[in-house]
């Protein structure tokens, strides 16, 4: 059933990656680094502004439909979503137009901002629709909304900057359209199925309750992984955010992918457990999930940090690319720790909704890393900035790991994360051992495929996460059906 999921969303988690690698390859050249600075700022106050607002809704969609599917009001469930979204849109809409008109940004970013500004409300009601065909196994349905809107805002805004001077503004104004077109062919059904019921007080609150601190901690979370953007441009300028943002975006984004892969495939089928079939079922599955991300993440996170060099070089732009090489290994390790903390070691906190303590500890965690980048981004540059990230990633890893054992106890499956250890330790042995190459392209493909052969042969041997069932249940699945 997990793997079978996994597959499932295989579809979106490629075009990510295409999106994510493509955009930065694309923007970072045809951007100036003061531009791609602003887009940076633009997308993490953007990043910011959603999770404060319409998160908090998600995760509370995600949470209920199983109970609310169980006792048969999903059109109370929906209703009521489609209701809170309504008011915050309101309320966001007024509070971007009050920050657009009295905060002292130029008039690019205010124009970015804009944009970046309708994207998210039209992207938050298209995500009510993409969280409940998620929570109600509609894989086909998810994925195919999801990918495609992805990919078609991708191309519109490349497209806009090619033929226009928006710059930055451009990229969002390709995610708006795309998420409009998207609207057009989910919103009705979506509607349909809310028609029904009941927007519901008693529900609200409960959702406003149990979400609040989820999307608070993701608030915190989200500052910590993108608040120093704000500190490098006061200290270093526009264009320093852009260099960071570069090697950023390329080691984080990819770590991402697979967490977010995991995360929508594990999330639904753990709360489903949960609510079926009690306690022990959740954290069986949660437990098989977390040995596969060992599987997955392990080498990913320590491929990247391996081929800094030639990455960099082919797909960052030649004036962001040297500062993007020096911190892509330090972001890469606390991509692995933001994964695991967010998509294993929280769902602790999910689950018995304590996710006040889950916020309190983010919370912390972004006072700490705000200190940390005062401290080191006068001093060593961007290059500091990247290390006060995994410092508080890795404390507020700690925290949330032994602290969540009290509230859910997840299982620890050492073994599996031990061979996943392993056999990344002998990948990057047989990389690094390889003699250097002249050409970029080159020397990142022979540093992939040997990592990738190495890796694969360890794994297989070790039996990491047991990969070799899983690897006979994908090749049972792509097998053609017989007459």
């Amino acid at each position: 059933m997990l793997g079978r999921h996994l597959l499932g969303y295989l579809p979106v988690q490629l075009t990510q990656a295409i999106v994510g690698f493509g955009g930065v390859a694309i923007f970072t050249r045809l951007l100036s680094a003061d531009d791609y600075g602003q887009y940076a700022l633009a997308l993490a106050a953007l990043s910011l502004f959603h999770m404060a607002t319409f998160t908090w809704l998600e995760a509370a969609i995600a949470r209920f439909h199983a109970r609310a599917e169980a006792r048969r009001r999903l059109g109370d469930h929906l209703a009521t979503a489609y209701g809170l979204y309504l008011l915050m849109a309101l309320a966001g809409a007024v509070l971007i137009v009050a920050a657009l008109t009295f905060l002292p940004f130029d008039a690019r970013l205010k124009t970015a901002l804009v944009f970046a500004a309708i994207s998210l409300l039209l992207r938050a009601l298209l995500q009510i629709g993409l969280v409940t065909h998620r929570a109600a196994g509609e894989i086909g349905r998810y994925s195919a909304l999801e990918a495609g809107s992805l990919m078609l805002g991708f191309i519109i805004g490349v497209g806009i900057i090619f033929t226009t001077d928006l710059g930055a503004a451009g990229i969002f104004m390709g995610m708006a359209i795309a998420a409009a077109v998207a609207l057009v062919v989910d919103l009705p059904l979506m509607l349909r199925r809310a028609a029904k019921g009941r927007r519901q007080l008693v529900r609200a609150q409960a959702y406003a309750k149990f979400g609040a601190p989820v999307s608070a901690s993701l608030v915190f979370e989200q500052l910590l992984s993108v608040g120093d953007r704000f500190l490098i441009a006061a200290f270093l300028g526009q264009g320093a955010v852009g260099m960071y943002a570069a090697g950023y975006g390329l080691a984080d984004r990819l770590l991402d992918i697979i967490f977010i892969w995991f995360g929508a495939a594990v999330w639904p089928l753990t709360i489903k457990a949960l609510e079926s079939e009690g306690a022990e079922a959740a954290r069986d599955v949660a437990g098989r999930a977390a040995g596969l991300m060992a599987l997955i993440a392990f080498p990913a996170a320590a491929g990247l940090a391996l081929v800094a060099v030639p990455l960099t070089t082919i797909i960052i732009g030649e004036n962001l690319r040297e500062q993007a090489a020096i911190i892509l290994p330090w972001i890469a390790l606390s991509g692995l720790m933001k994964g695991m903390m967010t998509y294993y070691f929280h769902e602790a906190f999910t689950l018995k909704r304590r996710t006040a303590s889950m916020a309190a500890i983010m919370a912390a965690a972004a006072l700490l890393n705000l200190g940390l980048n005062l401290v080191f981004i006068p001093i060593f540059g961007i290059a500091g900035a990247a290390a006060a990230t995994v410092i508080a990633y890795f404390l507020s890893l700690l925290v949330c790991a032994w602290l969540g054992r009290k509230y859910f106890p997840l299982p620890l499956p050492w073994t599996d994360w031990l061979k996943a250890a392993a056999a990344t330790a002998v990948m990057a042995v047989a990389v690094m051992l390889l003699p250097a190459i002249e050409s970029a392209w080159l020397m990142l493909l022979a540093q992939g495929m040997t990592g990738a052969i190495v890796y694969i042969a360890c794994a297989l041997a070790l039996n990491v996460a047991d990969c070799r069932s899983w690897l006979a249940e994908a090749r049972a699945m792509m097998k053609p059906v017989e007459a």
